[in-house]
C-alpha cells in the first residue's frame, strides 16, 4: 500500500490522489483499505512509520553498544543505504507533509526526531568510550547533520547519481563528516 501510494502521490500529488486509487494500486479493495486506514493522510504515517522501522532495524542490527568511530561509520552506510531504497518515500514525505492536519504533522516530527535520536545515541557512546570528546551541542548538531546527508541523497539524485555512485557518495559525505569532527577525536 505505502509503495502504491508513494508512486500515485509522486506522480500526480497527495490532494489530486484519491483513496479509489491508492486501493487499486495496492491491490485492495476500497473497504479492505478502509480497514487499514481512515484518510490518505494516515498513508503519509505509514510512510513515515515505514522508514523510521527499516531505519531503525538496520541500525538494531548492528552492535550499537561498542561506541567505536567503526560502529558510527557502520550505522551512517546503513542508514545511508536505507535512504537510498526509500528515496521516494522520503521524497514524497517531505513534499506532502504540508498537506497533513495540525494534529497530523507533529507525529511525522516526532518519528523523524527518533530516528536523529538513533544517531545522537551512537555519538554519545562514541564520546563515552573516548572515541570522540563531544559536548552536548555538538553531538545533537552531528547526528543532525547525518540525518540531513543521508536524505540528501534522494533530495538531490538528480545532480548527485551522475557524479557519485551510492558508495562513493556514503564514502565521501562520511569522509567529511569525520574530518570535521577530527579536531574533536582523542
Amino acid at each position: 500500500m505505502v509503495r502504491g501510494a508513494v508512486s500515485l502521490f509522486k506522480l500526480k500529488g497527495f490532494h489530486r490522489t484519491t483513496t479509489r486509487e491508492i486501493a487499486k494500486a495496492a491491490g485492495f479493495s476500497i473497504g479492505t483499505l478502509y480497514e487499514y486506514i481512515r484518510t490518505k493522510e494516515d498513508v503519509l504515517y505509514l510512510v513515515c512509520d515505514s522508514i523510521y522501522e527499516q531505519v531503525r532495524s538496520q541500525l538494531q542490527a548492528m552492535d550499537t553498544e561498542q561506541g567505536t568511530l567503526v560502529s558510527l561509520k557502520l550505522g551512517i552506510d546503513h542508514y545511508f543505504r536505507v535512504m537510498d531504497d526509500l528515496q521516494d518515500e522520503v521524497l514524497v514525505m517531505y513534499q506532502e507533509a504540508k498537506s497533513l492536519s495540525k494534529d497530523a504533522l507533529p507525529y511525522v516530527l516526532q518519528k523523524e526526531l527518533e530516528m536523529v535520536g538513533m544517531f545522537e545515541t551512537l555519538i554519545k557512546r562514541c564520546c563515552e568510550n573516548g572515541e570522540l570528546a563531544l559536548d552536548e551541542t555538538r553531538i545533537h548538531l552531528l547526528a543532525q547533520n547525518i540525518f540531513v546527508q543521508g536524505q540528501m541523497w534522494g533530495f538531490r539524485r538528480w545532480a548527485l547519481q551522475k557524479k557519485y555512485t551510492l558508495e562513493e557518495y556514503i564514502e565521501i559525505q562520511t569522509d567529511l563528516l569525520f574530518s570535521g569532527i577530527n579536531g574533536y577525536l582523542e
